[in-house]
């Protein structure tokens, strides 16, 4: 991992480090096992890569196992993931047979132990069905944005959810009315993390250089998978646009996840498209591409996240963490980051996408304004400690009394956003 938990102190206070300390003590003995469907790929698998050093660091005992499955399980998920978005998908009678076939033949091969099972998106969301078998207390993570899913995919998925202990969602309009307990709890990045650690110009040329992306007009980026969700094809249109007034450049850069089968075909038909305008630069990145990532946005004039639909949209977060001026659309998570005419600029179409971005290369000044108060923003809400220390909060409300945290007042069976009480 290569840094600790003092490294964040200059970020956040030395007592923000120590609350994490005292949480972590009241955690002792306890056995917590995470499960996702992938080690890397998404922001799911990037938060667990520095979450859980961490809490090996405060004590905690917290291991993070992977759903494996074939292509066809992956693309009933991706099927899964897109109709809990709103999409018009059909989940057929063979698929739901499939995907509790791979969940038994997972938990089969898997062997779970632990006090806390903290279980991530729809994915593995059938391993609980096991929990009279394994015991323990089981904690849903939903990173997706659930609030109007198509009906089918969401009677699927509800009774699963009505056995877990708890569901954590990434912000109030993602969730449902269920009578289980629910949190809030919204994702974050690491600060230190060499995909958003600062980097000296020097850095930034060389990685340019590397991917030989030219530097001679300004950079407009979008980092994102290859997903018909985060709309690479409109972002073209856009940039589209934007050049007929100034002369830019496009960088559209996305990595693989073993999770998303679909991201071939997306990337074909971006690479194909692209292929009509020079100024258009796709980029497939292998994986641990942090640096360059981190490279490509700092170089950036405009990082766009024209998303159809959003889950929370991390990379938001770290544009913005990097002084970045952000131009993103106003769905998901999207803007709990951007405050629109704060801390970037939020749009609902093409059009809007591309007057935003040539206000940002016409007004540098107002751009520059935008990202510093980003930065600050994101300093605020949506660094990795805060993460960690309401996490730490929800493993401990599942396991312990209900007044170890004490919940603002809201209607009965609403997300909760909870304080501590320590």
């Amino acid at each position: 991992m290569g840094h600790t938990l003092n490294a964040y102190a200059p970020f956040v206070g030395h007592s923000a480090i120590d609350e994490l300390r005292l949480l972590a003590d009241r955690l002792h003995g306890w056995a917590i096992r995470c499960v996702n469907a992938t080690r890397v790929g998404g922001g799911v698998a990037e938060i667990l890569t520095r979450m859980v050093p961490l809490c090996h660091e405060l004590g905690v005992d917290m291991r993070w196992d992977v759903l494996e499955g074939s292509e066809p399980f992956f693309r009933v998920t991706k099927t899964m993931h897109n109709a809990l978005h709103g999409q018009q998908e059909a989940l057929t009678p063979d698929a739901r047979e499939l995907f509790l076939r791979v969940s038994e033949e997972n938990l089969a091969r898997l062997q779970l132990e632990g006090d806390l099972f903290f279980i991530h998106d729809p994915q593995p969301i059938a391993f609980v069905q096991s929990r009279r078998k394994l015991g323990g207390k089981w904690i849903w993570r939903c990173h997706i944005d659930v609030s109007r899913p198509q009906q089918g995919a969401w009677d699927f998925m509800r009774p699963f959810i009505l056995q877990y202990d708890a569901a954590i969602f990434s912000a109030p309009a993602f969730a449902q009315v269920l009578p289980v307990r629910q949190l809030l709890i919204a994702p974050s990045i690491d600060p230190v993390s060499e995909k958003n650690r600062e980097l000296a110009p020097g850095e930034v040329a060389e990685v340019l250089r590397e991917l030989q992306i030219p530097t001679d007009w300004p950079i407009i980026t979008q980092v994102s998978r290859f997903d018909y969700l985060k709309d690479p094809i409109g972002v073209i249109d856009a940039f589209r646009l934007v050049r007929r007034s100034f002369k830019c450049r496009l960088i559209l850069a996305g990595g693989p996840a073993s999770d998303d089968p679909e991201g071939s075909e997306v990337l074909r038909r971006v690479q194909e498209e692209a292929k009509r305008t020079p100024e258009i630069h796709v980029l497939m990145l292998p994986p641990n591409s942090d640096r360059a990532i981190n490279a490509l946005q700092r170089a950036s004039s405009v990082v766009i996240q024209k998303s159809l639909r959003e889950g929370f949209g991390l990379t938001v977060a770290e544009a913005l963490w990097k002084s970045r001026p952000v131009v993103a659309s106003a769905v998901g998570g999207i803007p709990l980051q951007v405050k629109h005419g704060y801390s970037g600029l939020l749009v609902r179409s093409v059009e809007g996408a591309a007057r935003a971005i040539a206000e940002c290369l016409q007004q540098p000044e107002y751009a520059a304004k935008l990202g510093a108060q980003g930065r600050e923003h994101v300093r605020q809400n949506f660094l990795l400690t805060r993460h960690l220390r309401e996490y730490l909060l929800a493993f401990l409300t599942a396991g312990s009394p209900k007044d170890v945290l004490e919940f603002h007042d809201q209607p009965p069976h609403q997300p909760r956003a909870c304080t501590t009480a320590l």
